[in-house]
């Protein structure tokens, strides 16, 4: 009876690893998320239910990374890390094209292994430096640099300028937490700001890519051609007004005037449909989990949990910042899907890694604890 309690006890603490409000505030955004693809997606035969099979299969990945403990984890970062460049580099290689873009490779199923850069480079970097905790220098700082440099430049090639954007940010903030000194934040910044226009702009940037910040600055150089996307989306969104048209009533979105209205802008069909206050109650969700995020990122036992937790934290915000800035007008538009409310597969698994690391590391927070 002893042995059946202890093995009881065991049993649920795995079952119960969600941070309940971490929890509570991903399934109330999934729950906005199905409803809005209810609509946006009633053209698209199938498509809900392939999202509530991309949900279980999220929650799924999320559980069992939450059971994975912190520094288990570190372990796994270098193979991982390793794996995922070595996947790029075959992207660039012999990878598949796609409109245009070489992103994905044929291993018996077809992956972006872009997508796993997104955990894997701050993976990486996180172990870089619990490993060099107490004895940090400059040149330190420089190796960071050059490990998230690689896979960004890969995935940048591809072209990919939102995943790139993306593992930038998750990278540069462990790099930033870790002990980055203001004066040389500033200083890069300062550097950013002096070769965009003189080396980036002229010789860096696709032609494509340039097109889309001249859109992004004015739509209606081609209201017709390039800027059409961007004026019919913000369109829905200002047409919404404080209440919204309400569900399957929004008539940007039903008459076809959205691009890709069920992924990178479904942000626009639920303005249409909910309105400021949709979006003011969105919004205050996606603060609620960076928020938390934060706050477990504070209160993590080691170096290696608390810059993991942050870097995850730096995901889910540029997620929602990009998407919802380029879907109103204020951002270039450049492929980036909203956190559990966009339809997709990948990005939902990506996000369930991401949530089941939060998890974890709260879960050996209180394990430590105790």
């Amino acid at each position: 009876m002893h042995n059946f309690g202890v093995y009881w006890r065991s049993l649920r603490s795995r079952i119960m690893v969600f941070d309940a409000p971490l929890a509570i505030i991903i399934f109330l955004i999934l729950s906005c998320g199905v409803v809005t693809l209810y609509s946006a997606g009633i053209d698209f035969p199938g498509r809900l239910e392939d999202q509530l099979r991309n949900i279980v299969v999220s929650f799924v990945i999320m559980w069992i990374v939450a059971n994975i403990p912190p520094r288990t984890l570190m372990r796994f970062a270098i193979p991982i890390y390793t794996f995922g460049v070595a996947l790029l580099i075959a992207v660039a290689v012999f990878g598949m094209v796609k409109k245009g873009s070489r992103r994905w490779i044929n291993v018996g199923i077809v992956i972006q292994p872009s997508e796993m850069m997104k955990i894997a480079t701050p993976l990486m970097l996180a172990w870089y430096f619990q490993k060099k905790e107490g004895a940090l220098h400059f040149k330190d700082f420089v190796i960071a640099t050059v490990i998230l440099g690689v896979p960004v430049g890969l995935i940048a090639r591809q072209p990919d300028l939102g995943t790139a954007l993306l593992v930038v940010a998750a990278g540069f903030t462990v790099i930033f937490l870790a002990g980055l000194s203001w004066k040389v934040l500033l200083s890069i910044v300062a550097f950013i700001a002096v070769v965009t226009p003189t080396v980036i702009w002229p010789y860096l940037l696709h032609d494509y890519q340039k097109d889309r910040v001249l859109t992004m600055l004015d739509p209606t150089r081609d209201p017709l051609g390039k800027g059409f996307h961007i004026i019919q989306s913000t369109i829905a969104v200002g047409s919404g007004g404080l209440t919204g048209k309400g569900l399957l009533k929004g008539t940007q979105a039903h008459l076809e005037f959205i691009p890709e209205r069920t992924t990178d802008f479904i942000f626009a069909v639920f303005s249409e449909e909910f309105g400021f206050i949709g979006n003011a109650v969105l919004v205050t969700l996606y603060f609620l989990l960076i928020v938390r995020c934060l706050m477990i990122a504070a209160n993590a036992p080691t170096m290696f949990s608390r810059l993991l937790a942050g870097s995850v934290s730096m995901i889910f915000f540029t997620y929602a910042f990009v998407n919802m800035g380029m879907v109103s007008g204020i951002l270039p538009v450049v492929g980036v899907p909203l956190p559990f409310l966009s339809y997709g597969g990948t990005a939902l698994v990506t996000l369930g890694m991401a949530a089941g690391i939060m998890m974890s590391v709260q879960r050996n927070r209180k394990l430590v604890q105790t």
